[in-house]
C-alpha cells in the first residue's frame, strides 16, 4: 500500500482520500470529487453507520488502480471552525464520562473482570463510545451500565471491548526501548508474531527481553525479521562443519547482519566471513559422487541411458592408444571419373557369406547420375578407426562393442553405398 503524503492536491479522477477517525488509526477511503481542494491535515465530516456523524483528518491520497478490494465510500462535507470548537469542547467531557462509567460500574456490581479503558465523544456529543478490556473467556453483559449512563448523561451510549495491544495504543507512554511506543506513534495495523521471529534475529527467550508493556511479544520483531531471513540463508547453519583458514571447526554463532559466523577451532573460536568459509559435508558429498562408479553398472560399460557428448575421432583413438589419423584432403570428382565410377566394382577381402574374392557386381542398366562434388559426411569414433585399419576395404557390417569393434568385408555394388547410421550398435554398408 502506498499512501501519498506529499502532496498537497490531487485529481480525484485518479486518487482517493486517506481519511483516519484516530489520531494514529486505521486509514479509510473516500471520493472526494465533490471537494477537489481538500488537502493533507483537512478535517471532515463522515456518516457512519453506528457511531453517526464523525470527523475525521485527512492523512493522505492513493491512486485509484492500488485499491485492491477496498471500499470507497463518499463524504459528507469538509469541517467547518464551527465542528472544530464543538468537537474540542466534547474532547474535554470523555475524561469525566470515563470516571462515571467507573463508579457506576462498581455500584451495579458485577463487571469485576472489565477495566475500562477510554471514553470518545463524537465531534456533536450525540454518541459516546466507551472502550474497556475483559478476558476474551468471559462474556461480560453491559446492557444495565449502557441504560444508567444514558440516562445519567443524556447521549447514547455504545460499549466496544478491545485487546491489549489496542489498550497500549490508546494508553500511549514509553517503550522498553525508552521513547514512545510505536503503536501510539506510526502502526496504524497489528501484524502477525510468532516466537520463531525472536529466534531467527538471535534474541534471548527471556519473556522480559521480547515482550512489550501490552504483555504480547513486542511489534519491532517483524521489523528486520525479513532482512535476517534473507542473510541466513547464505551462511551455515549452527553446529555445522566447516572449513576455515585456522582448520576444520564448526559454527557455534551465525552473523546474519555482518555476514559470517564465529567458528570453534581446537578450542578457540574465530570470527569467519562467509567468503572464507567452505561446507565440508557438501563438499564432501559431491566429491564422493564424482568418484563413484555408475551406480547401474560397476564393472565398466554405463548403461543408465544418460546422454554423452560424443568425442571427435581422435579423443577415441588416444584413449585406446592408437595413432592419430592422417588428414585426408577430398578433391572433387572429375567428370571422367565419375564414368569411370559407374563401370567399376569395389572389392574387398572374403569375411562375408557368400562373398568371395574377384567377385563383381552386375551393372545397373541405363542412365545413371552422380553429383559432381561428392560430400563426406560426418564419421563417428567407431566408423573413423575402422577407416584407419580397413585401409578403404567396403564395410559390410560394422559392430561395436564393449571390447572394441569388429568388420566384415564383401564386394558391394558401389550404389548399395548409404550414411552411417549408429543405431542399436551397428553400423551397415558404409565405405570407409
Amino acid at each position: 500500500m502506498t499512501v501519498l503524503t506529499k502532496l498537497q492536491h490531487a485529481d480525484p479522477r485518479e486518487h482517493v482520500l486517506c481519511v483516519s477517525f484516530m489520531k494514529v488509526g486505521k486509514l479509510h477511503y473516500f471520493d472526494f470529487a465533490d471537494f477537489p481542494h481538500l488537502m493533507i491535515g483537512d478535517h471532515v465530516i463522515v456518516e457512519t453507520r453506528q457511531l453517526g456523524p464523525q470527523m475525521g483528518e485527512v492523512k493522505g491520497f492513493r491512486l485509484r488502480n492500488e485499491l485492491e478490494g477496498e471500499t470507497v465510500e463518499t463524504l459528507s462535507r469538509p469541517a467547518t471552525p464551527a465542528d472544530l470548537l464543538l468537537n474540542q469542547q466534547w474532547k474535554e467531557k470523555e475524561v469525566p464520562a470515563l470516571i462515571d462509567c467507573r463508579e457506576k460500574a462498581a455500584q451495579l456490581g458485577g463487571y469485576g473482570p472489565a477495566k475500562f479503558v477510554a471514553a470518545e465523544y463524537n465531534y456533536n456529543g450525540s454518541v459516546l463510545t466507551i472502550l474497556f478490556t475483559a478476558d476474551e473467556k468471559e462474556r461480560l453483559n453491559v446492557t444495565r451500565l449502557r441504560n444508567v449512563l444514558a440516562k445519567q448523561l443524556k447521549t447514547h451510549v455504545e460499549f466496544r471491548q478491545i485487546g491489549p495491544r489496542d489498550v497500549a495504543k490508546v494508553q500511549e507512554g514509553f517503550g522498553a526501548c525508552g521513547i514512545p511506543r510505536c503503536c501510539s506513534t506510526f502502526l496504524t495495523d497489528f501484524s502477525m508474531i510468532s516466537i520463531n521471529m525472536a529466534k531467527a534475529q538471535g534474541i534471548s527467550l527471556n519473556p522480559a527481553e521480547i515482550t512489550g508493556m501490552c504483555g504480547r511479544l513486542r511489534c519491532c520483531l517483524t521489523y528486520e525479521y525479513e532482512q535476517y531471513v534473507e542473510a541466513r540463508k547464505r551462511l551455515p547453519k549452527l553446529r555445522k562443519r566447516v572449513g576455515t583458514p585456522h582448520g576444520e571447526g564448526r559454527v557455534i554463532e551465525v552473523h546474519a547482519l555482518k555476514d559470517g559466523v564465529t567458528v570453534l577451532v581446537d578450542e578457540a573460536r574465530h570470527y569467519i566471513p562467509r567468503e572464507d568459509l567452505i561446507p565440508l559435508e557438501e563438499w564432501e558429498a559431491l566429491k564422493a559422487a564424482a568418484a563413484a562408479p555408475c551406480s547401474k553398472n560397476e564393472s565398466g560399460g554405463c548403461d543408465c541411458g544418460a546422454k554423452r557428448p560424443r568425442g571427435s575421432a581422435e579423443e577415441t583413438l588416444a584413449e585406446m592408444g592408437m595413432p592419430k589419423l592422417p588428414h585426408v584432403h577430398h578433391a572433387p570428382m572429375r567428370p571422367a571419373e565419375t564414368a569411370n565410377l559407374r563401370k567399376k566394382t569395389v572389392t574387398g577381402n572374403a569375411g562375408g557369406s557368400g562373398a568371395g574374392r574377384g567377385a563383381k557386381a552386375a551393372p545397373k542398366k541405363g542412365p545413371q547420375m552422380l553429383p559432381h562434388r561428392r560430400k563426406t559426411p560426418h564419421l563417428s569414433p567407431a566408423i573413423a578407426l575402422l577407416r584407419a585399419q580397413t585401409k578403404g576395404r567396403l564395410i559390410t557390417s560394422v559392430t561395436v562393442g564393449g571390447g572394441g569393434a569388429s568388420a566384415m568385408a564383401a564386394t558391394v555394388p558401389a550404389r548399395k553405398i548409404n550414411p552411417p547410421r549408429m543405431e542399436e550398435q551397428t553400423a551397415k554398408c558404409w565405405k570407409i
